[in-house]
């Protein structure tokens, strides 16, 4: 990453999956993960000079951030 909007994009989305990872609340949990979706999004603008390795990093968290919203929300239903 050799640019500002680079390194912030990918750390913001970082600390909204680590703040998802321990939000309590399904409400809190769906907060950050459409957070880590707006990243993801603005990682697609064009001419903004962010790096296609920016973007996959962002896919990344993206990806990893469905699969525990995801298993969280069945493992809340099974509790119930």
């Amino acid at each position: 990453m050799n640019t500002d909007i680079n390194h912030i994009l990918v750390n913001g989305a970082q600390i909204a999956f680590n703040k998802m990872r321990r939000a309590q609340s399904f409400n809190a949990r769906l907060y950050y993960y459409a957070e880590i979706g707006v990243y993801l999004e603005v990682s697609l603008s064009h001419g903004a000079g962010i790096t296609a390795e920016s973007h996959d990093q962002i896919d990344e968290i993206y990806k990893q951030a469905t699969h525990f919203h995801m298993s969280e929300n069945k493992r809340s239903r099974l509790v119930s």
